[in-house]
């Protein structure tokens, strides 16, 4: 009876943590779907400049949820770099999700180059801006697929990208080449290339927009160094938002947004704000 009795709670134990899985799918499959249509289609070329304006913006993750963003007016102007930052549940990434559309804004507007987002087909918005994520992501497939999934690039294309992204002689070691294969979630490569892999990615796309979650986090020194050094010589003329976990980073941005309980704080180039000793900013740079 007792090993009756285990069997029976062993297997009741197992089928409970396998419905786990069918519980997910069901909570999946009545999740209501992203709106794909859009009321204006913007031309080929948007956007052309990278001009970005928030109006009033509120956001928040779900109707029955707080506001994570609250009433956010700023122009961010094109072609500058933008570093984001503020404590922990600020709305950093609150603010990035909103601009591709990932979460509900329910108040107010954001312009790109005079298009209202909320108006745009979301398969286009989202093709049209590049973001960099702080753990990056590779597929499993070939080096080409990883670099250009659609497959409208040319190789001459492609090998000048890895140039000036440092990969071209890593690449050129790997036995097939652009056809060596990138094992599932790119384990064969160091977290510093896996990082250049994305950089160079975002830099095919020829986006006016980057967005950049500090995309050194989780690199040494070094790599640090030559990832700054691409996103300079590849987005001169791009508006690039980057999300700092670590102030130092966007020491050199042309102006700093300063986030706090989802509002907007502060908003002026670093040397102004740490001349304020009473300013966020400067704040979290002693801090």
């Amino acid at each position: 009876m007792c090993e009756y009795l285990n069997w029976l709670v062993s297997h009741v134990t197992d089928a409970e943590m396998q419905m786990n899985a069918v519980e997910r799918i069901e909570h999946y499959r009545k999740l209501p779907s992203e709106r794909y249509e859009g009321l204006r289609r913007p031309p080929a070329t948007w956007p052309d400049e990278g001009d970005i304006k928030l109006e009033g913006v509120s956001a928040r993750y779900d109707e029955h949820l707080d506001t994570v963003l609250k009433n956010a007016t700023i122009h961010l102007k094109k072609g500058q770099k933008i570093g984001i930052c503020g404590r922990t549940g600020s709305g950093k990434s609150s603010l990035v999700l909103a601009l591709f559309r990932m979460i509900d804004t329910f108040s107010g507007r954001i312009l790109i180059d005079g298009f209202d987002i909320s108006d745009i087909p979301l398969t286009i918005l989202r093709r049209r801006l590049a973001i960099i994520p702080q753990d990056p992501v590779l597929f499993s497939g070939s080096v080409r697929f990883n670099l250009d999934p659609v497959g409208d690039t040319s190789d001459e294309k492609l090998w000048e990208v890895l140039e000036i992204t440092q990969l071209k002689y890593v690449v050129m070691d790997l036995d097939g080449k652009l056809e060596a294969m990138v094992s599932e979630g790119g384990e064969n490569f160091s977290v510093g290339q896996r990082q250049l892999f994305c950089l160079a990615r975002a830099f095919l796309r020829k986006t006016k927009i980057m967005v950049m979650d500090e995309p050194t986090a989780s690199v040494d020194i070094e790599t640090d160094a030559l990832i700054r050094k691409v996103v300079a010589i590849a987005f001169a003329e791009s508006t690039v938002l980057t999300i700092a976990h670590r102030v130092s980073s966007i020491l050199d941005s042309d102006t700093v947004l300063v986030l706090g309980g989802g509002e907007i704080l502060e908003y002026d180039s670093p040397g102004n704000l740490l001349k304020q000793e009473d300013s966020v900013f400067s704040s979290l740079v002693r801090g």
